[in-house]
């Protein structure tokens, strides 16, 4: 039996989610719009290193590192990443974030000078009447400020994504025309945020289609990035609704972090991407590359994340088990890791693992002694099984191997 003949998929009956027509581009914002949370620590610039690198083997297009207008610090790190992709060679692009200021636009430019390899300017300004009212701005200030910044990055010879925050929020007319001025000055790219996670897949889609309308307009060759944050926990599904309406580039970063409660999920997106036949990357690296994310940066992974949590593929429960164990007894791997799970764990190279605890079965306690190629006599799976039923938690490797200690100590005296 094939995989399609025991998954009837509800996901392509009626109404499917096509496969877009065009290459789906992916933005990794881990090493600086992810490290804008307050719980974060900022890692080391070794350890940013080997984030750039685990970037590159998943796949992913492009690296926002840094916003070299904080200062020189952040100048000291941007510029060693960028050393890296070129003396490495490395596929992926950097960019840089940057406000609509020329002071912030300088130290990009003389990066990319130094290491000679093109870094995007990724430059933002606030959109929405919300934050234009808070800052007292107007729309005059905001297109020439737009004007300036884009025209400054493109006479420097570097490509320009210009990015409006809180995009979901603004005017249709305010939107036009600043994408209009930027496009006038030689954006190669605009940015569309959900920056305080307001938008809903529908909200999504309609700003996408109606940026596509301005680029239409404009009768230049510019392409739609989609931003997305986590606020109303609607990050993954906006990001591919902005996809499907037309953005060519989405953001994300490792394990969500970010401001606030974070940014689109980089490591979940791909796995969504993935399922839907949209890319095919190969996503071995991906626990790895969020486990360093999660040790440099101090946030913890919960157990029950999506794919990289403890418990992704990991089971106690005696009726779950039961068909996992029988799907491994008939010699076929893909079966025991679809049976239970809606993603593939050899994916992101684990296995399912069976726990033995109190809601477990016998079969949990004889599956666990046999695949550590322990002896699972009757005797030996009664009394794990009868530690397990005392606990009200999973035994741990320790605990279980004591209880056959102490069956064995019996045994011999």
């Amino acid at each position: 039996m094939n995989e399609r003949e025991l998954i009837h998929d509800w996901n392509e009956a009626g109404e499917r989610w096509e496969k877009p027509a065009f290459r789906i581009q992916l933005d990794d914002e881990t090493l600086r719009d992810g490290l804008q949370s307050p719980s974060v620590r900022s890692p080391a610039i070794e350890d940013k290193l080997q984030i750039l690198h685990l970037m590159e083997r998943l796949g992913l297009d492009t690296a926002d590192i840094g916003l070299p207008g904080a200062g020189p610090h952040v100048v000291r790190d941007v510029a060693r990443l960028a050393q890296e992709i070129r003396d490495q060679r490395l596929r992926i692009k950097a960019n840089c974030a940057a406000r609509t200021l020329l002071h912030d636009i300088t130290p990009v430019i003389e990066v990319s000078q130094k290491a000679g390899i093109p870094i995007e300017v990724c430059t933002f300004i606030g959109s929405s009447p919300i934050r234009q009212y808070a800052e007292n701005w107007t729309l005059e200030i905001m297109l020439r400020h737009t004007e300036e910044a884009v025209t400054y990055a493109v006479t420097h010879g570097l490509p320009v994504m210009y990015v409006t925050e809180d995009t979901v929020r603004a005017q249709p007319a305010t939107l036009r025309q600043l994408f209009l001025t930027a496009i006038r000055c030689g954006a190669s790219r605009l940015c569309l945020c959900d920056t305080v996670g307001h938008a809903t897949p529908a909200g999504a889609a309609n700003l996408v289609r109606f940026a596509q309308e301005i680029v239409l307009e404009s009768g230049a060759e510019v392409e739609l990035d989609w931003h997305g944050h986590s606020d109303r926990g609607l990050a993954v599904i906006n990001t591919i609704a902005a996809i499907r309406a037309g953005a060519t580039r989405v953001h994300g970063c490792a394990i969500g972090i970010g401001e606030r409660v974070g940014n689109t999920p980089m490591d979940q997106l791909l796995v969504n991407l993935k399922l839907l036949g949209w890319i095919d990357n190969d996503l071995t690296s991906l626990p790895e590359y969020c486990e360093r994310v999660s040790r440099t940066t101090g946030v913890p992974i919960p157990p029950n994340y999506p794919v990289v949590g403890v418990d992704a593929f990991r089971t106690g429960t005696g009726v779950h088990a039961a068909a996992v164990i029988k799907a491994y007894q008939k010699g076929q791997d893909w079966l025991a890791d679809r049976v239970y799970s809606g993603v593939p764990a050899s994916w992101v190279g684990r296995r399912q693992e069976i726990e033995v605890g109190p809601m477990s079965g016998e079969s949990n306690v004889v599956f666990w002694l046999e695949s550590r190629g322990l002896s699972a006599s009757p005797e030996r799976v009664h009394a794990v099984f009868q530690r397990a039923k005392s606990v009200d938690r999973v035994l741990t490797e320790e605990e279980i191997r004591a209880v056959l200690d102490s069956l064995d100590e019996t045994r011999v005296s």
